[in-house]
Parts: C-alpha cells; sequence; structure tokens
C-alpha cells in the first residue's frame, strides 16, 4: 500500500513552512503535510534579510510574506557611526503564519508533537504512525559533537511609545551601549512613528539567555533614547547558533539518512545566524527536485548543505577571531572595524560572497584583536581544538 503523503515537514518553522508553501504554488498535485507541535507554525519571531541577499525572482514570490522594508541601515560603535544605502527588510511571524494556515488548509497539522521520526514515517506522542515517501526534520538546532558552536543569545521587545521615536531605519547594531561576557549590541527596528522592536543580543559562549536581566538592558537603552514605553505589545528571545569550526561531513553522517531543514541542517549564516536566503534557497531546491523521496532529498539538501559550509570557512575564520581572541568586553572592536569597510563588501558578507581580495582587505592592516591571541584562533580549526583552548 502507498503512502498516504508524498511529503511530511515536521516542524513548522521558517524553512519547512517556505518548503510546504513553494511546493503549494508550484507542484499543487504533491501531497504535502506540515505538523507542528505548538499551536501556530511559525512561532514568535521577526526575520530579517538584506534585499540583496536575495534574487529579483526570489523577493517577487516572497513577496506577500514581507511586512516591512527600508531603504537603509545605519550601525553605532565607540569609534564609528554609518549609514548604509542597502535595503532592508523583515517577515513577521503573525503574517507567516496566517499565509502559511490560508494556503495549506487540511495540509497543516498544530498542536501535534512527533515522538520519533524516521526517514519515511513519524510517530505522534498521541501514538498515531504517518508514513510518506520522505519526511524532513525542520526542529531546529540539535547539539552535535562534530560542530563547535558560539552563540547569539537574545531578548527583543515590540515597544508602543508615548510619542515619536524618530527613526526612519533601522540600527542593525549599537554597539555603544556597555559590554559584558561577550560582544553585546542593540538591535532596533522601526515599524511606525510610535512603534519599534529593540533587541538585547549578546554573543556569547554558552547559549544562555537572562531574559530578566535583558528586559532591564532594553528598558534602560529605550530611557536613553529619550523613548517612554507606554505598552509592550509582545516580546519574543531566542539563541541562534554561530559556527566556529566542525566536521561538516561527519554531522551530516551523524543524520543517517534523515533529510533535514533549516538550523538542523546547518542552513544559516555562520556569522550573522540569518536563516532566511538559506531557507528560500531551499524552498527552491526541494520545490525543484525531481523526485520527493527520502534517498534523493538527503543527498541533494546534504550537498547544498555542504556547499555553504566550503563558501563559509572564511565567516567561521572570523567567528573564531570573535570569540577566541581578546577580551570579551573589547570583542566589539572586530566589528567595528569591519564596518568601516566598503559598502559594497558588507554587502557580499550579508550575502555570504566575499570575493578573494574582500577576504584580504577584510584581514589586512592592524588587527582590532591581539595577533597571538588571532593567529591561535585561526588555527583552531576543530571542535577538539576549540574545546580544549589549543
Amino acid at each position: 500500500m502507498s503512502a498516504a503523503w508524498d511529503l511530511l515537514l515536521v516542524g513548522a518553522g521558517l524553512a519547512n513552512g517556505l518548503i510546504a508553501w513553494r511546493l503549494r504554488q508550484l507542484r499543487p498535485e504533491v501531497r504535502v503535510l506540515l505538523i507542528e507541535a505548538d499551536a501556530v507554525p511559525g512561532g514568535n519571531h521577526t526575520w530579517s534579510f538584506q534585499a540583496s541577499d536575495l534574487t529579483s525572482a526570489q523577493l517577487r514570490w516572497l513577496d506577500p510574506l514581507i511586512c516591512a522594508r527600508w531603504d537603509g541601515y545605519e550601525v553605532r560603535f565607540p569609534g564609528l557611526q554609518r549609514q548604509l544605502e542597502s535595503p532592508y527588510c523583515s517577515i513577521f511571524s503573525e503574517r507567516f503564519a496566517e499565509v502559511i494556515t490560508t494556503e495549506l488548509g487540511d495540509s497543516l497539522r498544530t498542536s501535534s508533537a512527533v515522538r520519533s521520526l524516521g526517514p519515511t514515517w513519524i510517530e505522534l506522542e498521541s501514538g498515531e504512525r504517518i508514513e510518506a515517501q520522505a519526511v524532513i526534520d525542520g526542529r531546529g538546532v540539535e547539539p552535535s559533537p562534530h560542530l563547535a558552536l558560539g552563540y547569539q543569545a537574545f531578548v527583543g521587545q515590540e515597544l508602543r511609545l508615548t510619542k515619536a521615536h524618530g527613526l526612519t531605519r533601522p540600527i542593525l547594531m549599537d554597539a555603544t551601549v556597555s559590554q559584558g561576557q561577550g560582544y553585546r549590541f542593540v538591535y532596533v527596528l522601526p515599524f511606525a512613528a510610535d512603534r519599534l522592536l529593540i533587541e538585547d543580543t549578546h554573543y556569547i559562549d554558552a547559549p544562555v539567555v537572562d531574559a530578566a536581566l535583558l528586559r532591564q538592558h532594553i528598558a534602560a537603552y529605550a530611557s536613553a533614547q529619550g523613548w517612554s514605553i507606554e505598552e509592550v505589545v509582545r516580546e519574543e528571545q531566542g539563541v541562534l547558533p554561530i559556527t566556529l569550526a566542525g566536521n561538516f561531513s561527519q554531522f551530516w553522517q551523524a543524520a543517517a539518512g534523515q533529510p533535514r531543514s533549516g538550523l538542523r541542517a546547518g542552513l544559516f549564516h555562520a556569522t550573522t545566524g540569518y536563516s532566511l536566503p538559506h531557507a528560500v534557497r531551499l524552498a527552491e531546491l526541494v520545490s525543484a527536485a525531481s523526485e520527493l523521496n527520502a534517498d534523493q532529498l538527503f543527498g541533494c539538501i546534504r550537498r547544498q548543505a555542504e556547499q555553504e559550509w566550503r563558501r563559509q570557512g572564511f565567516f567561521r575564520l572570523l567567528n573564531r577571531m570573535l570569540f577566541l581572541a581578546g577580551e570579551p568586553d573589547e570583542r566589539w572592536r572586530v566589528m567595528q572595524r569591519f564596518y568601516g569597510l566598503p559598502a559594497d563588501l558588507i554587502q557580499r558578507f550579508y550575502a555570504g560572497g566575499l570575493t578573494a581580495p574582500d577576504k584580504v582587505r577584510i584581514l589586512s592592516g592592524k588587527p582590532p584583536v591581539p595577533v597571538l591571541a588571532a593567529a591561535r584562533a585561526a588555527m583552531a580549526v576543530t571542535p577538539q581544538q576549540i574545546r580544549s583552548g589549543a
């Protein structure tokens, strides 16, 4: 007897949601079931990206999800304040959930936690077993001994103010704030004249969020800017992986033939943690697959992930400089120096497409961290070396 579904997508986050939506647009005959443990798909997130990270065709099909757009952004450091003319966009999980729920209809099942799964089957906590030609696991980061990670921990609050804030563009990084046990900056997205998102972000060594402290930071930052808070509309928090080193071949061997997506597949920008461009490309890859069976999907997703891993070797080097070289409260100097580079180089950095001259330019001149510490960080290329401090 044939399986009831062609494709089961476990976890209705960004990556799997885009796969299901793109398949519905291009191949409506494919029997797709998107399964989510929570009551709604998408969770509680704001996904942002540089418009230049995507092609014009990708931007067109993603357009119904985009909730906010700006023609540029600014960064602030103790020794640098700069405006960059690079279009920036955000997607709200509320809009994502609305579109995905409407488009998928009965092909979306929420409040359905998965107990276990394999490449062609899942078992729900209820005991129900569902089979398909393929299952893609998109349930977020899974710890792996084959990867050495740092973390980007954050709490963000969408605030309604008592009066206009005066911002016309996002502040991607305000590192003029006091530092701590890692690189800290504040991220601000202005949604309306009196409404914005303030996110307190820390690049740290362990995946821990002190939510109470970060809420205090947000309130203090708003006060320092002269903004009076009328209402906290909503709050989001999370921890994103920042890759320092790893054996990606062993990471995928451990998957044992199980197709993966999103952060679970290692598909994210190694330095920023941004995953939306990768999720868009993965949705296109899966929707174009000639056969939606587990073996083929595992192979093609793994090849795409490994290609991204190779492309991002230089970003992992930069991450080691940021996390391993220099004192934690001085790590902002690495980013300040970077944001003083040419605007087109910065744009290519976000898109993950640095050229050889770009890499030379980034590393040339006096390093913003001690030379010997930088050399040790550069040489630490395995998880074991990083964990041992070698």
